[in-house]
């Protein structure tokens, strides 16, 4: 039987109404929403995170991120260490399996050589290492104001510095990912297209503005933002079809969490940090543990093996790894992960596998089980205040979060707290045992 290919797209702060097929009535998403109606649509998929690189680890380990060694934001300390040869990758698995394998765009997983793509199981690496770039100099930028780092410039091709000035960096990262199929066609790839948009700084050329001419500015620069990843997507699904290679194919799309709202994201000072996108009908952002951080857009097709529905059981990134070595006929028993196969309930319609989905963000915790999820110390934004101790919501009846029935049902809250809780002082004790020593950023 032929292995198939594997295409993992990851977009970056992208809201979770974002997309034309999750609902959105004023970006053009095309493409996307082409795969969408070709597979399955999720729409209770979560990221194991709020902020990114906790985010993109639990994706590429499947575990939660405190038992893959990134808990928080890698700031880009040089000493500090990241995702480690320790932990195995979905691309660690697969070219094992006999695949080869590559990333295009934002890795974000640490600076030291150890934490880098090419030791974690990539055999290319087209990309940048850094949360965030300027996307036409490819210069770093983040924390100058506050005293941080100095401009620095983040562009590679493996353990090569390269330049490509004036290039439009989603644009580049779509060309990179066609020329990788292209040069892997005849034998079983996994690439991971790690788009960076629409994080800031918000950039786009103005052929993609020009789409969108009646959006109000902030709205317009998201939707021109998220149009070019759009086209990029389509660049991948027309090689793939020329070449033969789209039914022999499983393709994941999904964001890395919520949209941001911080106010570096106009670069300005501008005291409104709102820059366009939008969490539909969930509280919360990026940073949060409420819906708006973590509830993201998500599909998944492959060929006419994955039949066209609307998932709404609730899933979580962690499941990506053993989903996708299930699909290829790898045991994944040798791996530790956290995840679980959505396979079965992808392929035979049965029910999420995930009695319980855990996550933790600095003091925030929280817990979803069956209809009800519970948040201690939930905040909406980074900054905030919580919202209050203990919050307990029925998503069912109320998926915005805006009812509290922590007072109501105490029985309920008190053991999903004492749950939460002790999951989180496993994650604190294997953090401290295993990885915490290899955080030093002096």
């Amino acid at each position: 039987m032929k292995k198939p290919n594997v295409i993992i797209i990851l977009t970056d702060d992208q809201g979770y109404a974002d997309l034309g097929c999750m609902g959105s009535d004023d970006l053009k998403t095309p493409n996307i929403d082409a795969l969408a109606e070709r597979g399955a649509l999720f729409s209770s998929m979560y990221s194991a995170s709020p902020v990114c690189s906790p985010s993109r680890a639990a994706l590429l380990t499947g575990r939660y991120p405190g038992n893959a060694g990134v808990r928080a934001i890698l700031a880009g300390h040089r000493k500090a260490s990241g995702l480690t040869p320790k932990v195995p990758t979905l691309a660690t698995a697969l070219k094992k399996a006999g695949y080869v394998t590559g990333i295009c765009g934002k890795w974000h997983l640490g600076l030291k050589e150890e934490c880098r793509p090419n030791s974690n199981g990539f055999d290319e690496f087209s990309g940048f290492l850094a949360g965030c770039l300027d996307y036409y100099s490819h210069i770093f930028y983040y924390g100058m104001a506050d005293g941080g780092s100095n401009p620095t410039h983040d562009l590679w091709e493996n353990e090569d510095e390269v330049y490509s000035n004036g290039e439009y960096l989603t644009e580049r990262i779509t060309r990179k990912s066609v020329d990788f199929i292209d040069r892997h066609k005849d034998e079983p790839f996994f690439l991971y297209v790690a788009y960076n948009a629409p994080h800031y700084p918000m950039h786009a050329p103005e052929k993609y503005l020009e789409r969108f001419p009646n959006l109000p500015w902030d709205r317009r620069i998201m939707a021109a933002m998220i149009s070019a990843v759009d086209d990029g997507v389509g660049e991948i699904s027309k090689k793939l079809r020329k070449l033969g290679l789209f039914d022999d194919t499983i393709i994941y799309f999904q964001s890395d969490n919520g949209p941001s709202r911080e106010s570096r994201n106009w670069l300005d000072g501008n005291e409104d940090p709102y820059y366009g996108g939008t969490t539909g009908k969930f509280a919360g952002h990026k940073f949060s543990l409420f819906e708006g951080g973590i509830r993201v857009p998500a599909l998944m097709c492959w060929g006419d093996k994955i039949k066209s529905e609307t998932l709404d059981e609730p899933f979580v990134a962690t499941d990506v790894f053993p989903t996708v070595l299930d699909a290829c006929g790898v045991n994944a028993d040798e791996y530790e992960l956290d995840g679980k196969s959505i396979l079965p309930s992808l392929l035979e319609g049965e029910k999420t596998p995930n009695d319980c989905i855990f996550w933790e963000m600095e003091d925030q915790t929280a817990v979803r089980r069956g209809r009800y999820k519970l948040v201690i110390n939930g905040r909406l934004t980074e900054g905030e205040t919580p919202r209050a101790p203990v919050f307990l919501s029925d998503l069912e009846s109320d998926p915005g979060e805006k009812h509290n029935l922590a007072d109501e049902m105490p029985e309920l809250c008190k053991e999903l707290t004492d749950l939460a809780l002790k999951w989180r002082e496993g994650i604190e004790q294997r953090w401290d045992s295993e990885f915490a020593k290899n955080y030093s950023t002096t």
